[in-house]
């Protein structure tokens, strides 16, 4: 293993990609849960709008998506002006300002999976609960999210995967400091640059290795998923 993978910066980049993937992963889960449920069920044209504009990050330059989180989290713009008012500090070039960038970017990786998961388990299990006196809430966390795992487990591969690969957004909103918002990803670009291609290659290398097992757990997911409907 070379040396500079134990460098505290390379470690820190390391430490902070993890940690923001795993918050992310955390918080889209969460808010994917009751927006998912809501795009599952018939179509309108509020549900296709709310869908066209989660599903927007996917098509998106993250460069462009970037440039817009930070107008709107500076200080002219309306994040921003509600954070000063707040008198808390500036979002940009913070690790709070990734986070919040990363769950913009990230969204439709968690609610895509969801919202095919609520669709696939049809209305059967919900009108057998309902015949049994279940309350909404009861059906909810007893019948359909027990139904709906296969999906919760694809949405955090992918959100955790897509966000500790991101690199547009992450520069446009965190900049690359050291020890503050300087990811995996912004770190090759930083050996790149220096031209300490050895080191660029052996993170590369990292990341390389994780996608691939990334995918093959989503393809285990869905080859196990597709045998239990079998």
């Amino acid at each position: 293993m070379p040396e500079f993978l134990l460098d505290p910066s390379t470690r820190q980049a390391v430490f902070l990609s993890l940690q923001l993937s795993g918050l992310t992963t955390l918080t889209l889960l969460v808010i994917a849960t009751p927006l998912s449920w809501w795009l599952s069920k018939k179509t309108s044209w509020p549900r296709a709008c709310v869908s066209a504009i989660t599903s927007m990050p996917i098509v998106l330059p993250p460069s462009v998506l970037g440039f817009y989180l930070l107008v709107a989290m500076g200080p002219n713009g309306p994040i921003g002006r509600l954070t000063q008012e707040m008198g808390l500090e500036s979002l940009n070039f913070s690790f709070t300002g990734l986070l919040i960038g990363s769950i913009v970017y990230s969204l439709p990786f968690a609610v895509q999976p969801l919202q095919n998961a609520f669709e696939s388990m049809g209305k059967r299990p919900l009108e057998v609960a309902y015949t049994l006196r279940a309350s909404p809430l009861d059906t909810f966390i007893h019948v359909v999210l027990p139904l709906a795992k296969p999906g919760y487990l694809t949405a955090a591969v992918m959100v955790f995967a897509h966000t500790i690969g991101e690199f547009g957004v992450v520069l446009m909103l965190g900049g690359n400091i050291p020890g503050k918002t300087q990811v995996i990803s912004t770190n090759i670009f930083t050996h790149v640059e220096a031209m300490e291609y050895a080191q660029a290659h052996w993170l590369s290398a990292l990341m390389l290795i994780f996608s691939f097992f990334a995918l093959l757990a989503l393809t285990g997911l869905k080859t196990k998923t597709r045998d239990i409907h079998v």
